[in-house]
């Protein structure tokens, strides 16, 4: 069996206000660029290289909204190539992010309303009350198959036991 990844994973700022636009079924698509930065140096000096990368967005029109110019963004998808006729007949070629996660970050700091916008991450909900903070006294344990949440057995459970035979038991 054979395995592929197709993943992009940029962070960078805006460079134009999102545009969005509807398919004949009502599927919203939202486009905008990223521009991404790298270092390197050349001769004595470190030189910039910006990247523009085009990012399409399916589905998401509540957040065309915050994806303005200058907005600090992670966008994690996949790359997407296709080609199109332009209109003089010339066929292009493209390559875009499709985007699955988009998390906002700094940047220009201004936002419009609606959803929540704390500390980089998106909702287009209300997040659930938090339940009442117990004290340690009060919490209950929770039993769970986890090995690294089991009680630790006599003499410490790290390490060979007198009574261990293990070969591959450390003797440490």
């Amino acid at each position: 069996m054979s395995y592929s990844i197709n993943l992009a994973v940029i962070c960078g700022n805006i460079g134009r206000d999102a545009e969005i636009k509807y398919t004949p079924s009502g599927i919203a698509k939202t486009t905008f660029s990223v521009a991404t930065t790298r270092r390197f140096k050349k001769g004595d000096e470190w030189v910039p290289e910006t990247t523009w990368h085009n990012v399409v967005l399916w589905r998401n029109e509540n957040l065309h909204p915050h994806l303005t110019k200058g907005k600090q963004v992670t966008i994690h998808g996949s790359i997407s190539n296709r080609s199109y006729d332009g209109q003089d007949g010339q066929k292009r070629y493209i390559s875009e992010i499709v985007a699955e996660d988009v998390v906002l970050g700094g940047g220009n700091k201004q936002s419009s309303g609606g959803g929540n916008f704390e500390e980089g991450e998106w909702s287009d909900t209300k997040p659930a009350a938090a339940p009442p903070a117990q004290s340690r006294a009060q919490a209950k344990p929770v039993a769970t198959a986890e090995p690294w949440s089991a009680p630790v057995p006599a003499g410490g459970g790290w390490g060979p036991t007198p009574e261990s035979n293990d070969p591959l038991d450390p003797p440490w």
